[in-house]
């Protein structure tokens, strides 16, 4: 399991004091009100940021880091993730999972194994599961409760239903 997980991506400058436009990907944007800090993720190296302000615009985030005051101290960063602690994450529903949990996950049907969990969609009404599979390429399963039958993800190993018409 993963020790850090995403809440947002840097998408841009915002203004000249050094604030940023996030992209938040958690359920609940207005967590970052709560969030004293980030782990920056530039891809080479993790920069410990504090968070100094926190508005809302749209569907960003604006932030503000402690010590970041310029436009060219922060434009170098665009694109990096921003990361807490597994710990300080949001506390999850029943069946409700971590998509960092879910990718790389064995899938099987009640026939045997199907394929490789890859990626998660998120749509309006639900999410959508990409599988890899080994017999029939990529295939779109709707994370409900008529396909998905079990999810383990200390396993690693999730067993789903396929309802007609979804290969």
């Amino acid at each position: 399991m993963e020790q850090f997980l995403q809440v947002g991506v840097i998408s841009s400058t915002h203004g000249i004091r050094g604030e940023v436009k996030v992209f938040p990907t958690t359920d609940d944007p207005t967590r970052f009100k709560k969030l004293k800090k980030v782990l920056m993720d530039t891809g080479k190296e993790r920069l410990e940021l504090e968070i100094q302000s926190v508005k809302f615009f749209k569907q960003f985030v604006i932030l503000k880091f402690k010590g970041i005051d310029n436009i060219n101290d922060i434009e170098r960063y665009k694109g990096s993730s921003l990361l807490v602690p597994r710990e300080e994450a949001v506390r999850l529903g029943k069946d409700e999972y971590y998509i960092a949990d879910l990718i790389g996950m064995e899938v099987f049907t009640e026939d045997g194994r199907f394929g490789v969990l890859r990626d998660v969609m998120e749509t309006g009404a639900n999410e959508v599961y990409i599988i890899d599979s080994d017999k029939h390429g990529e295939v779109l399963i709707p994370a409900i409760h008529d396909c998905i039958l079990d999810v383990d993800v200390a396993g690693q190993v999730m067993t789903i239903r396929l309802l007609d018409g979804l290969i």
